[in-house]
């Protein structure tokens, strides 16, 4: 049965196409408003991947960005109707959709088969035969399954309309699909919740992922497009995006991510409510501080290591002081700390840094020292890279445990390798808490009515 609102946006489309007080046309490209078709949210990273870049090309051409989410089997219709100027959705730019154009490569990505690990795996597209696969409808992935079935015209799939592949994993993972569409990424990021998938086979040559216009596009937005990806790549900007929604994808292995996802629903609940105070102190997200405090103790608060770190967020005796702890097996007392601890590192770095880079850079301070981190920038800038970013920094943080590098440095020998694991991990734990716990107010919002006025400088004192 057709669904109810698709049925009655076809329809609306076609009555405006019919009576001209209804509709309106596109106005140019360069008349002030970029309208973009972007994934929808439900997409995750692809989703605010593709929003970021189509704000940093709206910018470029002094434009406003209206961005238009939509489901990826509409799409290619939406673009022949002028409906939008473009469409950052992550499309298989190869499959020469009719009557549509395409930009430059930005992203290539394995589309995959992926089944359970405890099934008998498909070695071959032949072997799905008579298995049920399925792919979303209109995804880079179901074009990939076309290209496929031209050579194997007996391979069959479902195409799900308004489904998404973490959707279509899920299914996989429980049981209702055998086999499901997906690419890498989404794939890597699954296996957080569903470690019992598995990669069977590729369907065709990996995706080269790109924009699309319609067929008709005008030339000067295309060579917009070019110039506007020559110059990010160039600047190293579109290698920092993808660092940032995607390069921690594959940080956890499967017990790490099934192990945290069992405490995140018996352990964490007795100690949210103090994350929540100290985000409401600190102005952080509880969920990242929460990450912190997995990653430093797995929620314990009586944890010590053999260099005399101890607590719930694993503070040195000189933090602890620092931060005015009297107990730092206190959960309380050791989750406020690590908290302001974390807001002072990001005040005392430079207002240039921009977020989400200002964060990373914090926790790797927070785990090597203010002065080791610094030295590591120091690295990134000797070799041209950018110091401001964590993608740059967190390939040269290793380094400082090296003697060619730590003799030249002021602060010296650091184990900067481990910083990079407790970043990235930290990165992944709070993306999969982000999907486990939605935003929601505080459940003890009455109690927590204050915020930090001093400014946090003023801790050090």
């Amino acid at each position: 049965m057709c669904n109810p609102t698709r049925r009655l946006r076809a329809a609306l489309a076609g009555l405006c196409m019919l009576l001209s007080a209804c509709g309106h046309q596109l106005a140019a490209w360069d008349a002030g408003k970029l309208v973009v078709i972007v994934p929808e949210a439900t997409q995750g990273a692809a989703a605010e991947f593709e929003r970021e870049l189509a704000q940093l090309f709206a910018a470029q051409l002094h434009a406003t960005l209206e961005a238009v989410p939509m489901p990826q089997d509409e799409v290619g219709a939406a673009l022949r109707k002028h409906e939008a100027h473009l469409a950052a959705a992550s499309l298989r730019s190869e499959a020469g959709i009719a009557a549509l154009r395409f930009g430059p490569v930005y992203q290539n990505v394995r589309e995959l088969v992926v089944c359970r690990r405890n099934g008998k795996p498909p070695k071959k597209l032949a072997d799905l035969a008579g298995m049920k696969l399925a792919a979303a409808a209109g995804s880079a992935q179901e074009v990939a399954l076309r290209e496929a079935q031209k050579k194997l015209p007996s391979l069959q799939w479902q195409a799900r309309n308004g489904s998404t592949a973490q959707n279509l994993l899920a299914e996989v993972a429980g049981g209702a699909l055998d086999c499901a569409a997906a690419n890498e990424l989404q794939l890597a990021d699954a296996r957080n919740y569903h470690p019992g998938l598995a990669a069977a086979l590729d369907i065709a040559p990996p995706s080269k992922l790109a924009w699309g216009f319609p067929g008709d596009a005008d030339p000067g937005l295309l060579k917009q497009t070019q110039i506007f990806f020559a110059r990010i790549r160039q600047d190293g900007t579109l290698r920092r995006l993808l660092d940032r929604y995607y390069g921690h994808s594959e940080r956890l292995d499967t017990v790490d991510a099934a192990t945290f996802i069992s405490r995140s629903g018996t352990v964490l609940p007795h100690y949210r409510h103090l994350f929540e105070e100290a985000a409401a102190l600190t102005g952080e997200d509880w969920r990242l501080l929460a990450a912190l405090a997995y990653q430093e103790s797995q929620w314990d608060p009586l944890a010590t290591s053999s260099t005399n770190v101890r607590g719930m967020m694993m503070l040195t005796e000189d933090t602890a002081d620092r931060m005015k702890v009297s107990n730092r097996l206190d959960a309380r007392e050791s989750i406020l700390a690590g908290a302001r601890y974390l807001a002072l590192l990001k005040e005392q770095m430079p207002d240039r840094i921009p977020e989400p880079d200002r964060t990373w850079l914090a926790l790797a301070a927070y785990n090597q020292g203010y002065g080791h981190l610094e030295d590591a920038r120091i690295l990134s800038s000797r070799a041209g890279l950018n110091p401001d970013s964590w993608a740059d920094v967190k390939k040269w943080m290793p380094l400082l445990n090296q003697p060619g590098h730590y003799e030249t440095l002021k602060h010296g020998y650091a184990r900067g390798g481990e910083a990079v694991i407790l970043v990235e991990s930290i990165r992944s734990y709070h993306d999969m808490l982000k999907r486990l716990e939605p935003d929601r107010a505080p459940a003890d919002s009455d109690t927590i009515s204050y915020r930090l006025i001093e400014p946090i400088k003023r801790l050090m004192r």
